[in-house]
Formats: C-alpha cells, structure tokens, sequence
C-alpha cells in the first residue's frame, strides 16, 4: 500500500479520515473546520502530511508531522502529531506504512528524532509504537496549559 505526502488536491480524502481521528478523540468539529485547518497546514507548508492509499486509490490513514526543534541535542526534530487509520482498515499494517514513511521523512530532513503523544487509554497504538522501537519517556512529564 503505497503511503506519499499529500497535497491540497488531497483535501476531498483528507477531511473524513481527521474527522474520525478528532471523533476518537472525542472532539467535536465540524468538516469546515476541518478542512479549513488542514488546507492551511497545506497551503503553508507548515506541516507535512503523508497520506496511505489502497489499491483503488482509497484513503485509508494519514500521519501528521510538524517541526520542532531538540534543544538539548542542538538539532531539528520532529512531532508526529496525528496518526489515524480508518476502522475498516486496521490491522493491515497500514500505521507501521505511516510511522515508516515519518522516520524516513525525519531522516531524510536531517531531523534527531521523532516525539509523540498517545492517550493512555491507546494500548493497541502504545504497542505499535513501542513495536518500532519508540520509547516511553520515564524523564520528562508533559504539561499542557489550556488558552482557550
């Protein structure tokens, strides 16, 4: 199943698969908003979004990356953001084709790592991750303060 990194004329398959990824996440939004986020992140270029496609061309998952910085290594790294496989296409490997695809990208844009969050509640994307070799951080602790 080959995963590329998507483009605005990807929007139309895009929207439904971050619409269920915000549902799992029990975040209510509508598809305007949606796409008007994601065809910003798009047009600026401010994020990178590789996208997996079955063999008829069906979007099936996404992962969502943007640039970060490790400021104890002195280096560019990345945040994968989002990652989201459609219910119906879920163990097929397709999140191991996305995850692969962001490592390559970080490698390839001379990025240290690769940092991301998963709620605790995601056992099933906790050993996936943990599978690939991503590490748990026992260290440090993540905070999030709410400008809302």
């Amino acid at each position: 199943m080959p995963t590329r990194a998507a483009t605005p004329a990807d929007l139309d398959d895009l929207v439904p698969l971050f619409a269920a990824y915000l549902t799992f996440y029990s975040v209510d939004k509508s598809a305007t908003q949606v796409r008007e986020f994601l065809a910003a992140r798009l047009d600026r270029g401010d994020s990178t979004i590789f996208i997996a496609r079955d063999e008829r061309d069906a979007a099936q998952g996404f992962v969502q990356l943007y640039p970060l910085y490790a400021s104890l290594a002195l280096r560019p790294s990345l945040l994968l953001s989002d990652l989201y496989v459609a219910d119906h296409a879920r163990r097929q490997g397709i999140g191991e084709l996305l995850l692969e695809a962001a490592r390559q990208h970080a490698l390839s844009s001379g990025a240290c790592g690769l940092q991301l969050e998963t709620a605790r509640t995601n056992v099933a994307a906790q050993s996936l991750y943990e599978r690939l070799g991503y590490v748990r951080d026992a260290i440090y602790l993540t905070y999030w303060l709410d400008l809302s």
